[in-house]
């Protein structure tokens, strides 16, 4: 019964036709949502089974979002519960351990931790002036954010030459390179948040409105090492870094983590961190330059990176330890093109627990429980698919998503599988739970071919895809894929659309906008049993009949022409 059931399932989503209308409003009949059970305990009996459900999902989500587990944080006893659960559930479907004949890897990371943080000041000496007569200081937190990314106890830079570089980004594709003709080595270089053109909406420049990777902070960081710079501050600005100050001195103010140099050899700053809109002009002015005329000219063709009048010191300490976590990977082989793989991702860690208030623990049910449900589901619908699959299939749960996406980096450099041989990565992280919408949202749309593949998908239930309406916000570059695109794997990131069957566009941007308010990264992202979860495990089965497609092919999806990562795939053919 089970592979019968599972066979029907195949012929409805397998159906990827050549249909690719956006414009229909006809939907499939509602996929029933069975409700929550109080409580699941898989076990290793058959107890779930191989179709996707809204019950079997309901209840990896509960177990993985319980208060016993912790928060699934890295390091702690939430780690080896969850690492603990998701092997389990491999070896009872039947999934081969994923690396050689471990189904972890280890991942390892230096962790470092500012000490004194409310003592430590960035001094700026204006006019150039090092003698310390003319001394403006900015304080940590209220003005300034330091960290260092070299991992060293100790920092100290002294009478740094001030430089601002625009928005920090060499684009040769783009015909941009706001580095021409400056000397930054050893140097401290200001620069922007976002994109050229991002200031003043040039949709001509970039990709206009949506951000690209040059637009992102870990991207100014790299360039600016990669420079010679010694040190490097992001000017912040709301709308550009699509957040406030407040989630800069939150992200930044606790432990950091970084992979250690000997696996991320890439140059790192000894100082990079982040200034306030106001410090930035208060910088400018004592160095005689005005800061809100420079930043304009900062988005017009033909910026000249400039010197400013001014020398930089700061002197801080941090506790260093070195620490490991680890990846998950399960692995399905393919029975004629073993070699090549389909990936899905789905990272597991959260934030964990903290000691203060009543409810400490951050559950992370829907970031990333529902992720991680997700990929179980469809690990389970794959081991017992008949045929099998032509081509292999990965289940990979990165750690470290929370941190900078380390698990995933440290992966994309030490593939299980090459990268020349990884056809794509189709990654889930928080899937909204609104119920059924008649579009699914593609987060970073118009990369790559596989857009066409999720429209070919949901053509069958008279579904669409769209874009994302807040491209310029940057999420592509905040989860797991990014580390498969940089390397020039194809990927897949896509959610919930908005357009709710029940209530329409407002509605589902309502739910959403509740969620993020009331319950991203915080203690009340728990598991609910009055969800209505038959939206998610439609979106769920449109993405395994875009994997069943993937595998039952000879060809490889390719980049769009206009994307930024179309030259990486050339490159991962000659190396990993």
């Amino acid at each position: 019964m089970r592979h019968l059931l599972l066979l029907c399932l195949i012929a409805l989503l397998g159906a990827c036709g050549n249909s690719s209308s956006n414009d229909t409003d006809t939907v499939a009949p509602p996929v029933a949502a069975k409700p929550a059970p109080a409580l699941l305990k898989p076990t290793r009996d058959g107890h779930f089974s191989a179709a996707i459900t809204a019950e079997d999902f309901a209840a990896h989500v509960q177990r993985l979002a319980s208060d016993e587990f912790e928060g699934r944080k890295p390091g702690t006893i939430g780690e080896r519960m969850t690492t603990a659960y998701l092997i389990d559930q491999f070896q009872r479907m039947g999934l081969k351990a994923g690396n050689g004949t471990s189904y972890l890897q280890r991942v390892p990371m230096i962790e470092t931790t500012l000490l004194d943080r409310d003592a430590i000041t960035l001094d700026v000496a204006e006019g150039g002036n090092a003698a310390g007569e003319h001394i403006e200081k900015f304080a940590y937190r209220t003005d300034a954010i330091v960290a260092t990314l070299q991992g060293k106890g100790d920092v100290e830079l002294k009478d740094s030459d001030v430089v601002f570089a625009g928005y920090g980004v060499v684009a040769p594709e783009m015909s941009w390179n706001d580095y021409a003709g400056l000397d930054v080595k050893g140097k401290t270089v200001l620069v922007l948040i976002n994109d050229p053109g991002f200031g003043n909406g040039d949709e001509s420049l970039f990709r206009g409105k949506t951000m690209t990777y040059y637009g992102r902070w870990t991207y100014k960081f790299e360039e600016c090492a990669r420079q010679g710079a010694a040190a490097c501050l992001i000017v912040h600005d709301a709308a550009g870094a699509a957040y406030p100050w407040d989630v800069v001195i939150n992200s930044w103010s606790g432990p950091q983590f970084n992979l250690p140099a000997n696996e991320d050899p890439e140059p790192r700053v000894l100082v990079a961190g982040w200034l306030t809109t106001d410090a930035a002009r208060r910088l400018f002015a004592k160095a005689g330059a005005d800061f809100d005329a420079m930043k304009k000219s900062a988005d017009l063709r033909g910026f000249k990176p400039a010197p400013l009048a001014a020398k930089l010191s700061t002197h801080f300490r941090n506790a260093i330890r070195s620490a490991a976590s680890d990846n998950v990977l399960a692995l399905l082989p393919g029975t004629t093109r073993a070699d090549e793989v389909i990936v899905y991702s789905a990272h597991w860690d959260h934030l964990g627990a903290d000691a203060a208030g009543t409810d400490h623990i951050f559950n992370g049910a829907v970031d990333n429980g529902s992720g991680l449900a997700a990929l179980l589901e469809l690990d389970d619908a794959f081991a017992q698919q008949q045929p099998k699959p032509a081509r292999s299939i990965l289940f990979f749960a990165p750690t470290l998503e929370e941190s900078n996406l380390l698990g995933s980096r440290y992966y994309a450099g030490h593939p299980v599988v090459p990268l020349a041989k990884t056809v794509a990565d189709i990654n889930m992280d928080m899937l909204y739970i609104i119920g059924r919408t008649r579009d699914m949202k593609i987060i970073g749309y118009g990369q790559s071919q596989l857009d066409d593949y999720l429209k070919d998908a949901l053509a069958p239930l008279g579904r669409r895809i769209v874009t994302d309406a807040e491209s310029e916000k940057g999420y592509f570059y905040r989860s797991d894929q990014l580390n498969f695109a940089r390397k020039g794997v194809p990927v897949l990131y896509a959610n919930a659309g908005t357009d709710k069957l029940d209530g329409g566009a407002a509605a589902g941007r309502a739910a959403i906008d509740d969620y993020t308010r009331n319950r991203y990264h915080k203690p009340g992202d728990e598991y609910d049993p009055h969800w209505d979860l038959s939206g998610v495990i439609e979106n769920v089965r449109a993405l395994y009949a875009v994997g069943k497609r993937l595998a039952d092919e000879s060809t490889f999806p390719q980049w769009n022409d206009t994307s930024e990562f179309r030259g990486a795939r050339a490159a991962s053919a000659h190396g990993k």
